[in-house]
Order: C-alpha cells, then sequence, then structure tokens
C-alpha cells in the first residue's frame, strides 16, 4: 500500500483520535506526524497489510499515552484532560459536540479510547484488536459508556 495515500485516507482520524488525548492541536499534529514517521519507517516490516488500519491506530494511542506519562514524569502536566471544561473549542460555538466531549473527559481512559475509537466508525471485533480486549468486552462497554453518556447529556441540559 502506497504510504501517500495512507496518509491522505487516514491523517484526519489519526488526527482527531490524537486531539482527544490532548485539546491541543499542536500537540495533536506532532503526534499524529510522528506516528506517520514511525508508519512509513515500518511499512515494510507490516505482514498483514490488511490490519493496517488498526495497527495504525494502535501506534497513534500508544504514543498518545506515551507522550501523556513523559509529560506527567516532567511534571509538565499536573491534571489530563480530555477537554479543558473552561474552553471552548475554537471552532464551533456551545453545541451538543461540545457538551458530549465534555461528558466523555469524565470517563475513564479505557473507556474514552473506546468510545474514541467508536466515533471514529471502528468495528468493535476492530476495537476489541486494538485494545486487547474480548469482542464481547468492548461490546459491553460500548453498551455501559453510551448509557452514562446519555444521563450525563440530560443532566446538563
Amino acid at each position: 500500500m502506497e504510504f501517500e495515500h495512507l496518509y491522505k485516507e487516514h491523517s484526519g482520524k489519526i488526527f482527531r483520535v490524537c486531539y482527544g488525548y490532548f485539546n491541543d492541536i499542536e500537540k495533536a499534529k506532532d503526534v499524529m506526524q510522528d506516528t506517520f514517521i514511525t508508519v512509513f519507517t515500518n511499512l515494510n516490516e507490516l505482514k498483514h497489510q490488511e490490519n493496517i488500519v488498526g495497527w495504525i491506530y494502535r501506534i497513534a494511542s500508544n504514543k498518545c499515552l506515551r507522550q501523556i506519562e513523559n509529560e506527567k514524569k516532567k511534571q509538565l502536566v499536573t491534571e489530563y484532560v480530555f477537554l479543558n471544561h473552561e474552553e471552548t473549542d475554537p471552532y464551533a460555538e456551545e453545541t451538543a459536540f461540545v457538551k458530549l466531549h465534555k461528558c466523555i473527559a469524565e470517563l475513564p481512559d479505557m473507556d474514552r479510547l473506546i468510545i474514541g475509537f467508536y466515533l471514529e466508525d471502528l468495528k468493535q471485533d476492530k476495537i476489541a484488536e486494538i485494545l486487547g480486549l474480548s469482542h464481547s468486552n468492548v461490546r459491553v462497554r460500548i453498551h455501559r459508556i453510551k448509557e452514562i453518556l446519555s444521563k450525563k447529556m440530560k443532566e446538563d441540559e
């Protein structure tokens, strides 16, 4: 598979995943670019080309988590927040989308990952593979996360 095609097809989704971790456009761009550098340098080593999308998502997730871990170690960031509640999205007014992301920010790390991948239209079996969970576990967790988010969205109204 040609690298340029991979980048054009998946960079937007990978950026949104990274942005979900940091709520910082520049950090998200940096981690996304670092992800694709890793993809480019290791593309020839990938044995199963049909699994390339999951592989890219896993690289991005791992890089985001490593970045957060490094920041915590350096004490540059005192608290990891998915979306800062004091700030609004610079590209949109206070909408249901922003409210949803505020509710997602309150979820545990693994649940944020699962719902983030789910919102990117990844299939449940692919999410399970990326996160190393069983398909049934992912299915149940998505159901529970939806219930939690629904309750939180109603409370905020």
